[in-house]
């Protein structure tokens, strides 16, 4: 996709953080918006803003791991729209926990959103992007969809799922030859309130003998070197380029180098440090 102009983007989780900024550079690129949160607060407001820059913008209270709903506000995008050109599965939570104590709901509750949440988000628009003729398919995973760290297993989980259905789905769109394709995303640590609003289990606690506090204030200053804003013209470069990856921050981009290079040596250096409490 070379231009965002007069082209219709939808975006999940655009109350906040990257989703926002999103929004926000695609309306001063003449892109409309369909935009969707649980944070009607913070949607309304990220709705105002790119209003004003004279794009057509749509909003829809949505919990992307409810499937009909996110195909509902789908159907209803395109319809308000009359076509919707990229999707952006942006939403997404993390959880501090240790993998053999997590509780079955708080495991679900991730997945739900950070995994199934970019599933059920590309099987409701790609007809809709295939119908447009010009489509391209967004999905957040993460640095820690490159590399795994103690503590972060489910998060891990949710964002390797991430990266293997996409890196699938854009080798299937080549195939199939539509006009849509597709580019997964590994932002390393990006300045929204992800790490803040975390959920932070009670193993933290027993197993590290730290505060779960801590331990979120320690993950969000490890989530502190990029702007949203840089994030996302990294990202809409990539989708402009149609590249298949890309990886956003400095941060990221030398510990995916170290994975590339170390292999699965990276994993007792990440284990030292979380030993000595510098990763939570």
């Amino acid at each position: 996709m070379k231009n965002f102009k007069n082209k219709v983007a939808a975006i999940t989780g655009a109350a906040s953080g990257m989703g926002r900024t999103l929004a926000l550079e695609l309306a001063r690129r003449g892109c409309h918006l369909a935009l969707s949160d649980v944070n009607e607060v913070g949607l309304a407001e990220t709705a105002q803003m790119a209003s004003k820059l004279g794009v057509k913008v749509t909003t829809a209270k949505v919990n992307v791991a409810d499937r009909e709903a996110v195909t509902a506000w789908a159907d209803q995008a395109a319809a308000d729209h009359g076509k919707v050109n990229l999707v952006f599965n942006n939403a997404g939570v993390a959880l501090g926990a240790f993998l053999d104590t997590v509780s079955p709901k708080d495991f679900e509750w991730i997945m739900g959103i950070n995994f199934w949440g970019v599933v059920w988000g590309t099987q409701a628009f790609l007809p809709h992007l295939k119908k447009a003729g010009e489509g391209h398919v967004i999905n957040t995973s993460s640095l820690f969809g490159l590399l795994a760290l103690p503590t972060q297993g489910t998060y891990n989980a949710s964002k390797f799922a991430v990266r293997g259905f996409t890196e699938a789905l854009r080798q299937e769109l080549d195939i199939e030859n539509c006009g849509v394709s597709a580019t997964c995303v590994h932002p390393g640590g990006i300045r929204t309130n992800i790490a803040r609003d975390a959920k932070m289990d009670h193993s933290i606690t027993a197993k590290t003998g730290g505060s779960a506090q801590a331990a979120k204030d320690k993950f969000d200053k490890l989530l502190n070197t990029t702007s949203a804003e840089s994030a996302a013209l990294q990202i809409l470069r990539a989708v402009e380029g149609n590249k298949r990856r890309v990886v956003v921050g400095p941060d990221a981009k030398f510990l995916d180098l170290l994975v590339r290079v170390c292999g699965s040596w990276y994993q007792p250096m990440t284990t030292f440090f979380a030993k000595k409490g510098m990763l939570g």
